[in-house]
């Protein structure tokens, strides 16, 4: 079971996607990549950047990187949350975009651009279910 934020749950996120059939056919034409960052808050001392670069249905690159080094990518899309919400869109207890709109996911990038690609980010979210998730709390 890998820790969600750290590098071996990035891998396992990347596998997952580039496993996924239905991930790849969502999102044949997204070009995109990202920050997920966790916000401080509890058991988050402070703050966590997981880079995941999308390119036509597979995951080319995942990286996570200290705060110090945030200026490492300069990512198309930055998505932030608190732990308690991430897990939440992980659990599918709240969709992603549903989750955007509502501020409780904030974004920073071109929302008609993700607004196009929902069933992308939904597809993106069935492969976070296949990762064995441990949460810190």
């Amino acid at each position: 079971m890998a820790v969600f934020g750290t590098l071996e749950w990035a891998t396992a996120f990347m596998n997952a996607i580039n496993a996924s059939k239905p991930y790849e056919d969502a999102a044949k034409t997204w070009e995109g990549d990202f920050y997920f960052i966790i916000e401080p808050g509890g058991a988050v001392k402070e703050p966590g950047y997981q880079y995941v670069d999308l390119w036509h249905g597979k995951c080319r690159k995942v990286d996570v990187i200290p705060a110090a080094e945030k200026d490492k990518y300069k990512p198309e899309f930055v998505l932030s949350a608190s732990i308690a919400t991430w897990r939440k869109v992980a659990e599918k207890k709240i969709d992603p975009i549903q989750a955007i709109v509502t501020r409780q996911l904030k974004l920073t990038g071109n929302m008609g651009k993700v607004m196009r690609a929902v069933k992308a980010a939904q597809e993106l979210v069935n492969c976070v279910t296949q990762v064995q998730t441990e949460y810190p709390e």
